[in-house]
């Protein structure tokens, strides 16, 4: 009887590795494991009224501010009704349709909002106020929170007395009615629980070894909408890690929109993928209260069915520019030019990255900060204003306005305060002035009124006053306050927190502030026929109230924003502030450095040489944050040659 033979079928492995999977243990922008999800209130605006009402979820409900619509719920839209319409033609496609107009603050009523049933008469003496929409957007980011602190707390997977772990979440409020969660870190323990296969090699030293392949051939994706693959995948394909991934969050996501249902009455839609944009252009697949998955085998053929132009940060000059060089905003036909081609009519890095968001490459991280920046509360007058009298009732709205909210954001108890107040002027010409808010005062209503009076004094008497076509108050500049008594200690800052501080208190460049326009020793030079990305995007808009849009609120450039609108980030180590999207390029560099840096000290250990010429001007080239020119030290053993920036 013969032998039997042992099978010499390789064994069968995932395509991703022990590195990407603890990529996604931290939140790393870089792995392909990473799920990020966009949730996003349905019809936010109505919602809150049919709340508020107690209107059943099949009467048809609109939002009006004046004789405009802001938002329509999903039970009018079949009449035909869309905020593009006025009033009466609302009324004539849908009669059966309640109307209620947002709450306003009144002229001469002591700046107390309210709703009232003759707002829409009332254009000249009211201004519109979203206070009720910020406090249930509060409520939804607060409920989001709780929910992602208890899900899965009694799911061990493999019946293990597994300790608990606290799991921190990225969670970026990116509007009043959507936010962006990296559920990353909660993925990656599930997958841990639930596959105790995938635990063996997380502490091996060979991070780059492929992972086992999932022992599932078949995922129920019963309840989420998906899109479809790829035109070279089939569903017959078996599942690899990063499905696996995006089904358990799937999962977190419905727990989520539940418990937001469950507490506060409020539907929400959702969209899973590997990162922001394709998140949220899923969100808007499958509306209302229904989730979308994109996978990774999905993205091209999902991203092949939209225009470039509906691209976040391609839609405005630079998506006009990329059409009127490439004849087409089609993300299918553009995915036909090459690299080179594009870098022919874009410059260097905007070809770069537009190469790559285009075919789903899109590394931003989910921030965390869900604080607001600035308050701003403004008016636009018809007719115009005429007088100081009348300019001081509305700057007692506004002061009344700003306070109300500055409360609700813990300035009773010390816990955030702002330090800057600025007052717009709009008449003949625009002007502003702003002051500081004096540290030693108790912030509260009259302090704002009395500075809003102030600096509208200085305006006066610059003289072109009146009329005044809109005024608007804001404060600026937030910072954190003192809860308890420290000892001397605690009010010295070192290291990274100083640096801050120090890159804070510099003077910045009013025109850069007002116009984004730099000082031309500063300027960065271009050749003639490139195109920068950063010069295709206007100041931002301020990010309150801009939902709207309508009369009686003024989207004006928050004081700190970024001139051209795209997030920044500036390293910790060299001070260095670039866009976003470069930060893990400019990490990669100083990883990179610091090996260096450690190979030549463990080099002079053992047989110490002077360093070169070359090697001494490309290092000083490197520290000052540029490419090192042609003096490139000599890269050394084991490593490879990374293009930094």
């Amino acid at each position: 009887m013969s032998e039997p033979t042992e099978s010499t079928d390789p064994v069968k492995l995932s395509r991703f590795t022990y590195r990407q999977l603890q990529g996604l243990r931290h939140g790393s922008t870089a792995t392909p494991l990473r799920v990020i999800a966009h949730i996003d209130l349905d019809a936010f605006y109505a919602q809150c009224e049919m709340v508020r009402l107690g209107t059943p979820r099949e009467t048809p409900l609109a939002v009006r501010q004046w004789d405009s619509l802001i938002a329509v719920n999903y039970a009018a839209r079949p009449f035909g009704i869309t905020r593009f319409i006025n009033i009466a033609e609302a009324r004539r496609l849908c009669p059966d349709l309640v109307l209620q107009h947002v709450a306003t603050f009144r002229e001469g009523e002591g700046g107390r909002w309210a709703y009232r049933d003759d707002s829409y008469k009332k254009i000249n003496t009211d201004k519109v106020c979203l206070d009720p929409y910020r406090a249930q957007s509060r409520k939804i980011l607060q409920t989001i929170k709780e929910a992602l602190a208890t899900w899965n707390d009694d799911d061990n997977g493999d019946n293990t007395q597994t300790p608990k772990q606290e799991v921190t979440v990225g969670l970026e409020k990116a509007s009043i009615d959507e936010v962006f969660i990296d559920l990353s870190p909660l993925v990656y323990k599930a997958l841990l629980q639930r596959y105790p296969e995938l635990r063996a090699g997380t502490q091996d030293e060979n991070r780059d070894a492929e992972l086992p392949i999932p022992p599932t051939t078949a995922l129920q994706w019963d309840r989420d909408c998906l899109i479809d693959l790829d035109k070279i995948e089939t569903e017959e394909d078996d599942p690899d890690w990063d499905d696996v991934g995006m089904l358990i969050g799937s999962e977190i996501v419905r727990w989520v929109r539940k418990a937001v249902w469950e507490k506060l009455s409020y539907t929400c839609s959702a969209g899973l993928a590997r990162n922001k944009m394709i998140a949220k252009l899923g969100s808007a697949c499958n509306k209302p209260n229904l989730q979308t998955v994109v996978r990774n085998r999905a993205v091209q053929d999902f991203l092949g069915g939209y225009k470039f132009t509906q691209i976040r940060m391609l839609g405005g000059k630079l998506g006009d520019h990329i059409t009127a060089a490439f004849g087409t905003e089609k993300v299918s036909e553009l995915l036909n030019v090459s690299l080179e081609q594009l870098r022919t009519r874009l410059d260097e890095h905007t070809a770069s990255w537009l190469y790559g968001i285009i075919r789903g490459d899109d590394r931003s991280e989910v921030n965390p900060r869900t604080q607001i920046k600035s308050m701003l509360s403004a008016k636009s007058f018809r007719p115009s204003i005429s007088s100081i009298d009348q300019a001081e009732k509305w700057l007692r709205i506004f002061a009344a306005d700003i306070y109300g909210r500055l409360v609700e954001e813990g300035v009773l108890e010390n816990r955030r305060r702002p330090r800057v107040i600025t007052l717009h002027h709009r008449g003949s010409q625009s002007r502003s002035r702003q002051i500081p808010i004096p540290g030693s005062n108790v912030i509260n209503e009259d302090l704002l009124y009395d500075l809003a009076n102030t600096l509208l004094r200085q305006v006066v008497a610059d003289g072109q006053t009146w009329p005044c076509s809109n005024l608007s108050l804001s404060v600026s500049s937030f910072e954190d306050g003192v809860s308890n008594n420290k000892a001397i200690e605690g009010f010295l800052v070192r290291g990274d927190q100083a640096k801050a501080l120090t890159r804070s208190s510099r003077p910045r460049d009013t025109d850069t502030a007002q116009g984004g326009h730099l000082p031309n020793d500063k300027r960065r030079k271009l050749d003639s026929d490139g195109a920068r990305i950063d010069q295709f995007f206007a100041n931002p808009v301020h990010s309150e109230d801009t939902e709207t849009g309508e009369q009686g609120t003024s989207q004006q450039p928050e004081m700190d924003a970024e001139p051209n609108g795209i997030p920044r980030f500036t390293c910790l180590r060299c001070s260095k502030s670039m866009p976003e999207y470069e930060k893990e390029e400019h990490d990669d560099w100083h990883f990179a450095k610091d090996l260096a840096i450690q190979d030549r000290e463990e080099a002079k250990v053992s047989q110490p040489t002077p360093p070169t010429k070359s090697s001494t001007r490309g290092a000083t080239a490197r520290g000052r944050g540029g490419r090192g020119g042609g003096g490139r030290s000599k890269t050394e053993k084991g490593q490879m040659r990374l293009a930094f920036q």
